[in-house]
């Protein structure tokens, strides 16, 4: 141990509940108590697909100024994974600082994405009038939330990266001095909420200059289209020509969008952004095998199946970590592997393009993580 190491000790403060997210607060001191450097470990389920298994992510990662280039953010970082690796088997991070994280095992594993939507685009779809109400559209509240957090269950129950919502869920933009936080519009019908849209808040005072849509989940297209035209309605009273839409374009939002006529934006980066690691490969592989079996339910009876799945568990079949979790999460396809050099045995070349078939497919959806889950 170095000299800086020694000089300062590690603890942990588990259990705080913040927003909505069970936190632990991964601490470097020294020796009198001052603080060095901190980071928050949140937990969550996160989908694979349609299975979803216990996660954990790194955030808030900070080093006082006194202490920074020292070694001690490398410290907090390893020592916090051995916990991690002792509650879960895979951790996420939110937003990773380019060429940082990859030394601890992670790796970059979805691509940002987003549907900018032009206003005139909607009302030719749609016919209304821009500056007429949308049946069914009104504002809505925090007393929405439970019907909200099982829509969105529902809606993307097999997409990788999104969380699995629990009871209780409310990670809503709260309203501070000169900030409305977060706006919700919810659409009824008979009294059932079958579609909301959360957007993205502004400080008051501010001219609008865009419309940005965080989360916008509908029931069906129908449901999607009335949304939509509430949202174009909304831009037409500012004068905007466009307006935002965070949502997959695979999405039932999605697909009604690109019918409307709407503009798909993906951005790759090779470092850093939504980062992923897996922390236990063999308990990881066991718990996502329904899924794998779900995924490849075209290529059952398989020959050797179980033998693939061993394999796959122990690294025989594919021995690179980074690779398998951008699989597994569906960022990357078999074809996708092939184009990096990842290695990927003839035996079992047709089982491994049906258990990555990579996302936007038709067993497997685009990955997507929302911002009102990011940490």
């Amino acid at each position: 141990m170095s000299e800086h190491e020694s000089a300062v000790r590690y603890t942990e403060v588990a259990n705080q509940d913040v927003r909505s997210l069970r936190t632990r607060y991964c601490r470097l001191r020294t020796e009198a108590g001052a603080p060095v450097a901190e980071l928050e470990a949140v937990s969550f389920r996160a989908r694979f697909g349609a299975v979803a298994v216990a996660a954990e992510g790194i955030g808030g990662v900070e080093t006082e100024p006194e202490f920074r280039r020292r070694g001690h953010m490398s410290r907090l970082l390893r020592q916090a994974l051995v916990g991690m690796a002792q509650r879960v088997d895979v951790a996420f991070v939110s937003d990773g600082v380019e060429d940082v994280y990859e030394k601890f095992g992670f790796v970059g594993a979805m691509a940002e994405g987003a549907l900018i939507v032009p206003v005139r685009a909607v009302e030719r779809a749609t016919g209304s009038d821009p500056g007429a109400a949308v049946p069914g559209i009104s504002s809505g509240s925090v007393a929405d939330l439970p019907a909200m957090v099982r829509l969105y269950n529902t809606a993307h129950s097999q997409r990788p990266w999104t969380h699995e919502r629990h009871v209780g869920w409310n990670r809503l933009v709260a309203r501070a001095t000169w900030k409305p936080g977060s706006q919700i519009l919810v659409l009824r019908t008979q009294d059932a909420l079958v579609g909301y849209a959360v957007l993205e808040g502004r400080a008051f005072g501010d001219p609008v200059r865009s419309v940005v849509v965080d989360e916008l989940v509908a029931e069906d297209a129908a449901a999607a289209a009335l949304l939509l035209a509430a949202l174009a309605r909304m831009c037409w009273q500012s004068r905007l020509s466009e307006f935002t839409v965070r949502e997959p374009a695979d999405s039932v939002v999605g697909r009604v969008a690109r019918h409307m006529g709407c503009t798909e934006q993906r951005g790759f980066r090779s470092s850093g952004g939504m980062m992923a690691a897996i922390l236990n490969r063999s308990a990881l592989v066991r718990t996502l095998e329904p899924e794998l079996r779900r995924r490849a339910v075209r290529q059952q009876p398989y020959p050797g199946y179980d033998t693939a799945i061993v394999a796959l568990r122990r690294g025989d079949l594919i021995a690179d970590d980074t690779a398998l979790v951008r699989l597994l999460l569906g960022h990357w396809s078999t074809s996708d592997a092939d184009a990096a050099g990842a290695t990927l045995p003839d035996r079992y070349r047709d089982l491994c393009a049906a258990w990555f078939p990579g996302g936007g497919t038709p067993s497997l959806p685009t990955p997507y993580a929302h911002h009102l889950d990011r940490y």
